[in-house]
């Protein structure tokens, strides 16, 4: 009996702590994916890399373009997140006439800042 007992005290705090790991993950996922998208507007508002806003108008953006469409209910026009950073990286392949640089062809934007400003442009 003593064993038993023994064996679930020694068992039983890492049980809990695993539990306790595994209770936070989410937040820390959370925080993490905040972060990406904060990254990703500073990007995608910045005139000297992404520079969405030259040509496209996005909720709180101030002096828009209005060369592109408005920039809102992305998860309603593109399949998925990998959809909109592929038009970012190259919207010539969607449409040749395009006036949208290829950012990620032309490298404009590192692969992270596409990351980043594709996570954020997905949440609009």
């Amino acid at each position: 009996m003593r064993r038993v007992t023994r064996s679930l005290l020694l068992a039983v705090p890492p049980a809990l702590l695993a539990g306790a790991l595994f209770a936070a993950a989410p937040t820390a996922l959370a925080a993490d994916e905040a972060e990406v998208k904060k990254e990703g507007k500073e990007i995608a508002f910045n005139r000297r890399k992404g520079n969405c806003l030259a040509c496209h108008a996005i909720d709180d953006g101030e002096s828009p373009g209005t060369i592109g469409p408005p920039l809102f209910s992305m998860q309603q026009r593109f399949k998925s997140q990998a959809d909109l950073r592929a038009q970012i990286w190259d919207a010539t392949k969607r449409n040749p006439e395009t006036t949208m640089p290829p950012f990620g062809r032309h490298g404009i934007l590192s692969e992270s800042d596409l990351d980043k400003v594709a996570a954020y442009i997905w949440s609009l």
